[in-house]
């Protein structure tokens, strides 16, 4: 999966512009993560991955193909937008219809849906609850819902805003899960995360924008070396990382381990 932006820029009827131009192309199958202040433009720029939002100017190419030749609908089966809110997303009266109603809309076997069914459930933990109503469930389990139900879809790109929110320990492991699984079976997952110890646990690539412009772009070390850019986009490295910071020290850490290890090393000198 390929997706590519060329100059994209977007401004909304209020006459605000929430993309200012951008260049950027992610492709492949390694996960990325899109971080930055509220307002930043991170939501807006996803949504016009799959055509939900389309272009004021500039171009949004998914494998070489412009995404104003197609629909919303169609763009669907390329890129699954998962929403922030599960509450937005979800209406059926059970999370197995729930499951149903996306590979029915795009034309998948009854058999192949009934398949992945039984693997999707069990990879966002709601198989034993797939004939409950989806607004009986928590929120973490609401949250999953949402997840499944665009994952049934096969899609070749999947986007996650906000997965994190609310969740426990356990959620954001489960999330880790399915992240590494989707990049196991060659899919292209991009997360919009406030949580930055989740970014730097599950993320290789993260990319800061602040104020409908990228500021950032590239690994996880090189971007959270950024001290000075990173405040311009109100994003703070992990409380370990600010640590290892403060204390000097030349590498950029992300646990304990690696902490130790840098410790040492600038203790010797």
């Amino acid at each position: 999966m390929k997706i590519e932006l060329k100059g994209l820029r977007h401004v909304y009827p209020t006459g605000d512009e929430a993309l200012k131009g951008i260049d950027l192309v992610i492709e492949g199958t390694e996960p990325v993560a899109i971080i930055g202040q509220n307002g930043a433009g991170k939501t807006t720029i996803v949504k016009h991955f799959n055509g939900i939002l389309r272009p004021t100017s500039g171009d949004v190419l998914i494998n070489g193909e412009s995404i104003g030749k197609r629909s919303t609908a169609k763009w669907s089966k390329e890129v699954g937008y998962v929403f922030q809110n599960p509450d937005d997303q979800l209406f059926l009266e059970s999370v197995r219809k729930e499951f149903e109603f996306g590979p029915g809309q795009i034309g998948m076997p009854k058999q192949e849906i009934q398949e992945r069914m039984e693997w999707v459930s069990e990879l966002v933990g709601l198989s034993d609850k797939l004939d409950m109503h989806p607004f009986d469930l928590t929120a973490t389990e609401k949250k999953f819902c949402t997840i499944g139900a665009i994952i049934m879809m096969n899609p070749g790109a999947l986007i996650f805003d906000e997965p994190t929110c609310g969740q426990d320990v356990e959620g954001n492991e489960r999330l880790r899960r399915i992240i590494e699984t989707l990049k196991e079976k060659g899919k292209l997952c991009i997360t919009i995360s406030h949580d930055m110890k989740f970014v730097v646990d599950n993320f290789r690539r993260a990319i800061v924008m602040c104020k409908g412009k990228v500021l950032l772009d590239g690994d996880i070390e090189t971007v959270f070396s950024q001290t000075e850019v990173l405040k311009q986009s109100f994003v703070s490295p992990p409380p370990i990382t600010r640590v290892a910071q403060g204390a000097g020290f030349s590498e950029t850490v992300f646990t304990t381990e690696a902490f130790m290890d840098a410790f040492e090393k600038y203790r010797k000198g």
